[in-house]
């Protein structure tokens, strides 16, 4: 599955040659020289990760991994750091500052992308293309496909992605402006109660399966997918 990522590099031509890879594998790629012009990008569009150069003018980045680990809006976001320093202390410098992974130049492309879907799916599985089953309920995000028991399920491409979500993170009590961030996107504004809108599409949909019964409603809270229903 595609995903947008933001490539924190000042070499033009090492950025080039990410940007490149990352295009060739089917990702988008947002490109910034240094932290400032980094910091406008993210305000504008949430990327899905972030490829980031250790020395960078001005603010390096390390200090750049603590501002965005302070923040509550990316304190989650997925951070690669890529430098050219190999001393286990630097390791351990980019690590605790908040970085997932820590990656060594000159690196191949081929580990680069495996990094970028290890984070994913550690930090954000539904951008991934692993396919996923819970209680017979079975998606697949490369053909777009839904299953319930065995019998196809038609939902609608929103009512795929929110429950693509909620099925990579099943327990988890959901806000309605955390399924707006992570469903739609922290740059699109839409009013909270379209969730709810969605939620009912979803359930109608998946009525004819019975697995409905999954998508919790907690009052006060939001929604939860759980394979504990009753």
């Amino acid at each position: 599955m595609s995903a947008n990522i933001l490539v924190v590099e000042d070499e033009p031509a090492i950025q080039e040659l990410i940007a490149a890879n990352l295009q060739h594998a089917g990702h988008r790629v947002l490109r910034a020289y240094d932290a400032e012009e980094a910091s406008q990008l993210v305000r504008d569009v949430l990327p899905d990760v972030i490829l980031l150069d250790w020395m960078l003018p001005g603010m390096s980045g390390v200090q750049f991994a603590r501002r965005l680990r302070s923040e509550e809006r990316t304190r989650d976001l997925p951070i690669i750091m890529l430098t050219a320093r190999s001393d286990e202390h630097d390791k351990i410098a980019g690590l605790e500052a908040g970085a997932d992974d820590y990656l060594t130049k000159p690196f191949s492309p081929r580990e680069l992308l495996a990094r970028i879907n290890a984070v994913l799916r550690r930090r954000a599985p539904q951008m991934t293309e692993d396919l996923i089953e819970i209680e017979g309920l079975r998606l697949d995000p490369v053909t777009h496909r839904v299953f319930g028991d065995g019998q196809p399920l038609d939902l609608g491409p929103t009512e795929f992605r929110l429950l693509h979500f909620f099925m990579t993170h099943a327990e988890r009590v959901h806000s309605r402006a955390q399924l707006l961030d992570q469903v739609w996107g922290d740059h699109v504004f839409v009013e909270e109660r379209t969730v709810d809108v969605h939620i009912r599409r979803l359930r109608v949909s998946l009525e004819a399966s019975g697995h409905d019964r999954l998508i919790q409603t907690v009052r006060g809270s939001g929604y939860r997918f759980s394979a504990h229903a009753e």
